[in-house]
């Protein structure tokens, strides 16, 4: 089955509703999201590892997983993050509006914020929209998806209806990134959202394995968030259960696929990116270099500049690939290869033709393959080139 990641129109699954609305914290554009279910919800979360967290990750941290989540509140444009005690409190008070509005407690209210930190939240602007947020909700997420956007340039949205024993169900998840992107688990919102029947238990383990395939593998800028969060919410709504291990199975990859879709969107996305990195490394002698190296030549300036200017540098993969720990034993049996085209095997650099390559770099996806011939495991990355645009928009970002 194929990942839909197009904005004509993103359904959420059944018994979910979303809106986005400007509340005035922004000039022009949506700046407060909602999506909530119309019965409780299942809901986990994965949060930045960064230690310096932003007062709605603390919050979220406090409550998940939990059997009894009623809805999500995201505003964009200031992040909430090193605000003191003022800003815990305000996080709060707008969780506790929310749940007054949809008739629930505030502990079954999730917050995300995202945008420039160091600010205060306009709470009045917030707490006044959101009875019109609410007015306003439908079962597609698109406004919701306008509603998180930071320097992104487009919104990101992807869905994958999954036939298991029981019945279909729905996997739907939009997400906000464009900068700060290096997550460990990018600054990254993820909202993953399905109608199939989960406990709270298997939410956060199914989330975590998911994440760690997907938004844990992406880089932008090496920077790591104060308030990276990806949440998933099942409701049940389908009554479709995960009756076998071929469900359980069915259901985890599908959401690996939806994850690593809008994953692959935020990468694409970097501010100031014209290009998408692929890194795929195989066959080395532990999952922990082979996902240690991909990553590290998505983050790698001299790299990311490289395929920007469409030079098939290849020496700077080589030796960032050393930097990363792979064994010279290993690099020794390595094969790089670049759009298809080998350019060192076997510990030396194989005669190619470098106008040819640096036409198929001019492609808007570059794929870097890393064969180290040493083992079985294997790994994937995902990045994006590095352009003087990402200067611009990094020096009018103000704090």
């Amino acid at each position: 089955m194929t990942v839909e990641s197009n904005m004509n129109v993103t359904k959420l699954p059944l018994g979910f509703k979303s809106a986005g609305v400007n509340c005035g914290v922004r000039r022009y554009r949506h700046d407060l999201g909602l999506v909530y279910s119309e019965n409780l919800a299942v809901a986990a979360g994965v949060f930045t590892l960064n230690e310096c967290k932003a007062a709605p990750v603390l919050y979220c941290q406090k409550i998940l997983p939990s059997a009894c989540i009623k809805a999500i509140i995201t505003n964009s444009g200031q992040a909430n993050a090193a605000t003191g005690q003022e800003g815990v409190e305000n996080n709060l008070r707008m969780a506790q509006t929310l749940a007054s509005e949809l008739k629930c407690e505030p502990h079954q209210v999730l917050t995300a914020s995202t945008g420039v930190i160091g600010q205060q939240l306009p709470l009045i602007k917030i707490m006044s929209g959101i009875p019109d947020l609410i007015k306003r909700a439908s079962d597609d997420a698109d406004n919701f998806s306008l509603a998180i956007l930071t320097t992104d340039l487009v919104p990101k949205t992807a869905t994958k209806d999954v036939q298991l024993s029981e019945g279909k169900i729905r996997i739907t998840g939009v997400c906000k990134g464009s900068g700060m992107i290096h997550p460990n688990m990018a600054t990254m919102l993820g909202y993953v959202f399905t109608d199939v029947v989960l406990t709270p238990e298997k939410a956060q383990d199914y989330l975590k394995k998911a994440v760690d395939l997907s938004f844990n593998r992406i880089s932008v800028d090496g920077d790591c968030s104060t308030n990276d969060s990806v949440f998933l919410m099942a409701n049940g709504a389908s009554k479709v259960e995960l009756k076998t291990i071929a469900d359980e199975e069915t259901f985890f990859k599908s959401l690996v696929d939806v994850c690593q879709a809008l994953a692959q969107k935020i990468a694409i996305d970097g501010e100031g990116a014209t290009k998408l990195i692929e890194v795929y490394l195989k066959n080395s002698p532990t999952q922990e270099l082979a996902d240690k190296a991909s990553r590290g030549i998505t983050i790698s300036p001299l790299i990311k500049t490289a395929i920007h200017g469409e030079d098939p540098n290849w020496g700077r993969i080589l030796a960032r690939v050393g930097a990363e720990g792979v064994p010279a034993s290993c690099i020794e049996k390595m094969q790089l290869i670049v759009q298809g085209v080998t350019l060192f095997k076997e510990g030396a650099p194989v005669v190619f033709d470098r106008e040819s390559v640096r036409q198929l770099l001019k492609k808007n996806k570059v794929v870097i393959e890393i064969d180290l011939n040493s083992g079985v495991f294997e790994s994937k990355a995902w990045g994006c080139d590095l352009s003087k645009k990402y200067v611009e928009i990094n020096t009018e970002y103000t704090t």
